[in-house]
């Protein structure tokens, strides 16, 4: 009997063999069909392994696929078919995103809100923004402060487009919905949001969903004990939607306390009920989640999307990666307010990216409308604090297998900002901006 030590990735490089990513991949298929005991994931992979050991042969490396299939064929001897079919599902999802990876540019995709990039690129092409040389030409002409307060404006015309849509629909709209990937930048939206809609005489009362998660025993985690808190399956659906209900319905309820400090939630904890003209928000990263709202019909909803969806074409004719632009804000984010070091936020951002794939983007053409949360002038500021760290991670990376992702993301970023022309003062930048949600100096509290 061979102990298995490596695994042959999908890309063919060779890696150490860990069972926690068999557990993980287990638990995280049972959590999404319910299941939140975590040892019974924990004998299912000791199974699989003993498996793989019996029917690999000595000198046989077994690939990923192949203890896939073993894993496939446990859960299902062992009569766990619910668990089997979500991993079998995730799966296929996974082998179906590669497949549109390779032939995107053939198939457009339907989770990209077309109509919204024309009129971004337009703006940019109108305002001389839409290449990386074109906006450092604009700065090296003083135009800094101008580039600011052209996007400043562009961005809140969307907001207040937003506010006059729910105001319209003001006797039916029970419930506004503000997502969108992560830093793509809610709060601030919301806040703005919320300021034109008082005017209207009408209140966004929040109901703060990261207070319905599980306690953090109960999510999954990757090999490196990194928990995911970016699936929605780490949320109390079912409470979720049994509050909006009521609360919807006139009734009080009792708002769990979730302590991140602690990593436990303590129920019943505040009091909540809302008004005739109160208008319950959810600000979340999973708001269009299905599962999220499903008590509330489509008629009582208003769900706005934001995204940062910059129209600016970068070193060689590539435009910029939005994704790339939500790293950077979240690392200078973290390391500012949340004492998380930006190296952190690199190595997790595949969990990020991942759930988003699975669970935001491909609501994105649901919505009733869309912000563009895109700012051409974050680039050259992004430039000035993190281009050294992006330098070292590059060659940290560079030939380690297990941090594949993080060297990919970490040598495209480099490339970017390598090509910007940094901005040290950011003093141009008004306390209201969007940015200052991520660099500090906000006059907004978050």
């Amino acid at each position: 009997m061979a102990e298995i030590k490596q695994v042959v990735k999908r890309t063919g490089a060779v890696v150490p063999f860990r069972k926690e990513r068999i557990t993980n991949a287990i638990y995280r298929a049972a959590v999404a069909v319910g299941g939140r005991d975590r040892s019974i994931a924990e004998r299912l992979a000791d199974q699989v392994v003993a498996t793989l050991e019996e029917t690999t042969p000595p000198d046989h490396v077994p690939t990923v696929e192949e203890i896939q299939d073993t894993v496939e064929k446990v859960l299902i001897e062992n009569g766990h078919a619910r668990t089997a079919k979500a991993y079998i599902l995730y799966r296929d999802e996974r082998a179906r995103q590669r497949k549109e990876r390779a032939a995107r540019s053939a198939h457009p995709s339907e989770n990209i809100p077309w109509h919204e990039l024309w009129e971004v690129l337009n703006w940019a092409v109108d305002h001389n923004l839409h290449t990386v040389e074109r906006l450092n030409a604009r700065i090296a002409q003083g135009e800094f402060p101008e580039i600011v307060r052209e996007t400043d404006r562009a961005y809140n015309e969307d907001i207040t487009t937003a506010s006059e849509m729910i105001g319209e629909r003001r006797d039916s709209v029970k419930v506004v919905i503000i997502a969108g990937p992560s830093s793509s930048g809610k709060t601030t939206t919301t806040i703005k949001l919320s300021h034109l809609l008082a005017k209207m005489g009408l209140s966004l009362v929040p109901l703060t969903v990261d207070n319905y998660f599980f306690d953090l025993e109960l999510h999954p985690k990757d090999e490196f004990g990194d928990y995911d808190f970016e699936t929605p399956q780490a949320l109390d659906l079912e409470l979720i939607n049994e509050h909006l209900s009521r609360l919807i319905a006139g009734e009080e309820v009792w708002i769990p306390f979730y302590d991140f400090k602690t990593g436990k939630r303590h129920d019943s904890q505040t009091p909540m009920r809302v008004g005739p003209n109160d208008i319950i928000l959810i600000d979340s990263l999973h708001g269009l989640f299905a599962d999220m709202t499903r008590s509330v019909g489509d008629e009582r909803k208003f769900k706005l999307y934001i995204e940062p969806l910059l129209q600016m074409k970068g070193p060689a004719g590539k435009f910029v990666r939005w994704t790339d632009l939500r790293l950077m804000r979240r690392m200078v984010r973290d390391a500012t307010h949340r004492a998380y070091k930006p190296q952190q936020t690199l190595e997790h951002w595949h969990y990020v990216r991942s759930s988003e794939m699975r669970h935001i983007i491909p609501y994105v053409n649901t919505t009733d409308y869309i912000v563009n949360s895109g700012l051409p002038y974050e680039l050259p500021i992004m430039r000035a604090r993190l281009f050294g760290h992006f330098e070292k991670w590059v060659e940290q990376y560079r030939d380690d297998p297990l941090r594949e992702d993080a060297f990919i993301r970490a040598e495209r970023v480099h490339h970017l900002l390598k090509s910007v022309t940094p901005v040290e003062d950011d003093s141009a930048i008004p306390p209201d901006s969007l940015l200052r949600e991520f660099i500090g100096g906000s006059c907004y509290e978050y």
